[in-house]
Parts: C-alpha cells; sequence; structure tokens
C-alpha cells in the first residue's frame, strides 16, 4: 500500500512516499463555512488540497515528521488538520467517552507521528501527546504511533 509523507522543516524523504512538505504548501486555512459537508460533500471550497486528500485516503500509512513550536504542533500544521473535515461526515457518534464524526470512506490510513521537540516537562509532553492521538483517534487511524524523530531515525528509514 502507498505511504504518504508529510514533513515540515526537513529535508528527510521516504522512499517511494507521496510528499507533502508543509514548510513550501500553500493552502488557505479553513473557514468553518461547512460547505464540505452540505453543499459539495467531502470537497472543500478552496480547492487547493485536493490531491492531498486523495493521497491520503488512498494510503496504507500517513509519516508525519512534525517540528512542534513551543511545545505544540505548528500552525501550518494545526491548520492542515482543521482542513482534512471534508474526509468524514457530519453526523457524529458517541463511544469511548468521546464525540467522533463518522467516516466518509471504508477505511482510513495508519498513522506515525514523529516530532522533533524536546519536551522539558512530562506534564506537557503528556498534554501534547494526548491532543496528536485524539486528533488521530478522530481521523479513524487503525493504528497509531506518536514517537521523538531520534525512534524514526533508529529504523533506519532516513
Amino acid at each position: 500500500m502507498k505511504t504518504v509523507f508529510i514533513r515540515e522543516s526537513t529535508d528527510r524523504s521516504l522512499p517511494d512516499a507521496s510528499l507533502f512538505d508543509l514548510s513550501e504548501a500553500q493552502f488557505h486555512p479553513c473557514i468553518g463555512c461547512w460547505s464540505c459537508w452540505w453543499k459539495t460533500p467531502g470537497v472543500c471550497i478552496h480547492k487547493d488540497l485536493e490531491d492531498f486528500y486523495r493521497d491520503y485516503v488512498n494510503a496504507g500509512k500517513v509519516v508525519f515528521w512534525a517540528k512542534p513550536q513551543q511545545g505544540f504542533i505548528s500552525s501550518q500544521m494545526k491548520s492542515l488538520f482543521d482542513r482534512m473535515i471534508p474526509l468524514f461526515l457530519p453526523y457524529t457518534t458517541f463511544r469511548n467517552g468521546g464525540t467522533y464524526h463518522r467516516p466518509r470512506y471504508p477505511r482510513y490510513p495508519d498513522i506515525e507521528f514523529y516530532y522533533d521537540y524536546d519536551f522539558q516537562d512530562d506534564e506537557d509532553y503528556q498534554i501534547f501527546h494526548a491532543y496528536v492521538y485524539k486528533v488521530f483517534e478522530q481521523f479513524h487511524a487503525r493504528r497509531i504511533k506518536i514517537a521523538p524523530v531520534s525512534d524514526f531515525e533508529k529504523e533506519g528509514v532516513v
């Protein structure tokens, strides 16, 4: 299955992976218009991430290489997460103590999220980890791995 590599602030690459470089990507932020749910289901009015959406939903795995800022994901990464809402239905279900959007597609990719940041405080790390995990749980990822980039490098993939 195909792999999508989403990176920011690095020159790393993955062989045979589709690359989405956040440090160079130009896309609009979500404006909360809900057109992607009601007027043009599954399609954002901005039409600047269509290739990314197609690659994402057809991938077996998506690898994120994130460069958090001040202990949290970058604004560009947050904008990408927000813009991924067309990949899900507006209808919600309640499970595991939370509300989740229903999936639009029959399957979603596994997620590996590597971060390049040295947390000074365990509480800060726990908040970051919980947020990132919850996002990908909302994205219906079957398997979610969150680890420092040193784990990625140890695996000899770069």
